[in-house]
């Protein structure tokens, strides 16, 4: 029995040395936990920060679950102030119109991926009369718009085209620096068409009451059934970045999609949100929101959304996706 119990001991005792040195080897093999970061975001005023302000509200105080990153957001009036920044470096997360997303990628040589799209077509053609009721009604009328160079003009100049308008030469585009500028065209009577994005068309609305909407650009394009959608806003990031820091990357994308059902799910007090970081007003964005079409599309889902849209662009101007489309590698999670 002695024996017995001796051998019994020995074998436990070996059995945990075992598991010992088995947990050692365990640790030693393991990576290492990513150290929080200090993530740099950038969004435009519009659409793309409204559906991020939970995030931005949420990553102001001390017992966010923010998996230990911090957040340093900046607000812009226009793709022009963020791309330099996120080139160079300064950001490290931005949101931009769909199309500057290629362009960047192309210009950087693949140093920019895409993690997200995070705006569908919110563009209005709004007129201050009963002129416009179609697409083919806009030849030989003045529109003022904002974002030449980006998703606005590219998608005004293909739907035209393809409803028989020359974009150079049967139509006349007055482009302004910004949105708020073609709203001030509107209410000073310089201008009675614009193309507008929401929320400003809400804004527009509530300085001139008897403001239409002429056109849903998101309709116009559906009804030429060219396998593609209309899309508005992505976003990016820089691949050094996502390289660097996977673990904040997918964090990130987390809260901000949990901040996006949030701003879809709850209208007013989104809106005091927005109005609070100075976005557009709470009373607008309350009315605008649920034609901001919002989203988090992230994974094949976005690639096979993105690729489409570019792949319209690209045929009809190479430049508008920067000359060349991208490759996969440009599509984070595809």
């Amino acid at each position: 029995m002695k024996q017995w119990m001796k051998k019994g001991l020995a074998a436990c005792l070996a059995l945990v040395m075992c598991l010992s040195l088995a947990a050692c080897g365990g640790k030693e093999d393991e990576t290492p936990a990513e150290e929080p970061v200090n993530v740099r975001v950038a969004a435009l005023k519009g659409p793309t920060a409204m559906g991020m302000v939970k995030l931005m509200s949420d990553s102001e105080s001390a017992e966010a679950d923010t998996a230990g990153n911090t957040y340093e957001f900046t607000l812009a009036a226009s793709a022009d102030e963020v791309s330099p920044k996120l080139m160079q470096g300064e950001l490290d997360i931005a949101c931009v119109p769909a199309n500057l997303a290629s362009v960047l990628y192309n210009r950087t040589e693949g140093g920019i991926v895409t993690l997200a799209v995070n705006t569908l077509g919110v563009l209005y053609i709004v007129e201050n009369g009963n002129a416009v009721a179609s697409m083919a009604d806009l030849a030989g009328k003045t529109i003022v718009a904002s974002g030449k160079g980006s998703t606005p003009e590219y998608a005004l100049r293909y739907l035209l085209t393809e409803n028989g308008i020359d974009p150079d030469t049967g139509v006349t585009i007055d482009w302004k620096s910004e949105h708020s500028e073609c709203v001030a065209s509107l209410a000073s009577g310089a201008a009675t068409i614009a193309m507008l994005p929401q929320p400003f068309v809400t804004v527009a609305q509530t300085q001139l009451p008897d403001l239409r909407v002429a056109l849903d650009l998101t309709e116009e394009w559906d009804a030429l059934d060219n396998g593609s959608a209309l899309l508005t806003g992505v976003v990016v990031a820089r691949a050094d970045f996502v390289k660097e820091h996977p673990a904040a990357v997918s964090d990130f994308l987390e809260q901000y999609s949990a901040s996006v059902d949030w701003v879809n799910a709850n209208t007013a007090d989104a809106a005091e949100l927005i109005g609070g970081y100075d976005i557009v007003d709470a009373a607008v964005a309350e009315k605008a929101l649920p034609y901001c079409n919002i989203v988090c599309v992230t994974g094949t889902e976005m690639m096979d959304m993105l690729s489409g849209y570019l792949s319209v662009l690209w045929e009809q101007d190479a430049e508008s996706v920067g000359g060349a489309m991208p490759n996969d590698d440009f599509y984070y999670g595809a």
